[in-house]
């Protein structure tokens, strides 16, 4: 096997400080150092592709795996971006309204989202992020036959009673509702690899939370960051300092990829 590598980072909190929003400074200097080595260096993230686009051009990145696994950019093109199961997520929609939550629909790759009424922004108040909300009393996904993903305004607790939860991919990020979207970033990342002619026997990945689980695999040499997740760690073949701590750049030149 020859020393060609092949490096996946995470973006948030990982990549950025999430104090801020930007890249760690010496996680820049690290992968332009990694660039130079003859190395490959892409983005993982959970991000829609329309939401990690200005983040992914600002920082001179040319590919992705984003989407939470669906969205793939390679040499600067989309290859694909695709939507969940539509069957799947239709069943789980109708279960969420049937028990009385509120949901926001995106029926496409974008900060729209539909709902029929305002009962999420009832049980829930207005998302942190940036969104554009469309309340149409005669909304229903059948007209689109696409979803990309969904809020669900279930509690911590109360899961068991969307039992449909576990058929898609499902994240928490807030106590107050469940995030619908795909969760397959190892898939993203063979499927990427296959691509540019890589292997998972020469791939690295960073990443510091829950949703970066599913791309930690043995198949993998896998890095948390200090700042991860207790559940990261323990599934990691190497803990890094924290990201702020210059983790990137440290652990990069301790096993001399840099």
């Amino acid at each position: 096997m020859n020393d060609k590598r092949y490096f996946f980072f995470d973006v948030d909190g990982t990549l950025t400080d999430r104090a801020t929003d930007r890249i760690v400074p010496s996680a820049k200097e690290a992968l332009e150092r990694l660039e130079a080595e003859g190395r490959t260096v892409v983005i993982a993230t959970g991000r829609a592709m329309y939401k990690a686009r200005p983040f992914f051009e600002e920082n001179g990145f040319h590919d992705m795996v984003c989407s939470g696994g669906n969205g793939i950019i390679v040499d600067d093109k989309e290859v694909e971006n695709s939507p969940l199961d539509y069957a799947t997520a239709k069943a789980l929609y109708d279960q969420a309204i049937e028990a009385g939550y509120g949901v926001l629909t995106a029926v496409d790759d974008s900060q729209k989202v539909y709902a029929r009424d305002f009962t999420f922004y009832d049980q829930v108040g207005i998302r942190k992020e940036p969104t554009t909300y469309i309340i149409d009393e005669h909304f229903d996904p059948e007209d689109f036959g696409t979803i990309y993903k969904m809020y669900i305004s279930v509690p911590i607790g109360e899961e068991d009673r969307l039992p449909l939860l576990e058929t898609t991919g499902w994240l928490r990020f807030e106590k107050e509702y469940a995030l619908i979207q795909p969760d397959d970033k190892k898939g993203g990342i063979l499927r990427l690899l296959e691509l540019i002619d890589g292997t998972p026997e020469q791939t690295v990945v960073f990443g510091d939370d829950t949703n970066d689980l599913v791309m930690f695999d043995p198949a993998f040499f896998c890095v948390a960051m200090g700042n991860a997740c207790d559940e990261l760690k323990e599934k990691a073949d190497f803990v890094a300092a924290a990201n702020v701590d210059d983790g990137i750049m440290k652990t990069c030149e301790k096993f001399g990829w840099i």
